[in-house]
């Protein structure tokens, strides 16, 4: 697959299915109805934050289950532990 640097547009024509473009529109706010670039562009920008977020979780649960960090969490928490409470009766 070609990369693309960050800057400028990229043009691309795509073949989509009618159907799809229909229901597109159908879900989409107002604002982006009558334009279907724009629709493309804000639906790819929302799937790019999707798969962000759930890289994001699957590198945290990996990391809760690992071994070595479970026990450095638990040497943090025991070493400020008597924090915890500072200021509160």
């Amino acid at each position: 697959m070609k990369t693309y640097g960050v800057t400028g547009t990229i043009r691309r024509s795509f073949a989509l299915p009618g159907r799809l473009v229909m229901e597109a529109t159908e879900a989409s706010p107002p604002d982006l109805r009558g334009n279907l670039n724009r629709l493309v562009k804000v639906a790819l920008q929302e799937f790019v934050a999707r798969r962000k977020r759930k890289d994001f979780e699957n590198a945290m649960a990996r990391m809760s289950a690992d071994p070595a960090i479970r026990l450095e969490n638990r040497r943090i928490a025991k070493e400020f532990r008597r924090a915890d409470s500072d200021g509160f009766e």
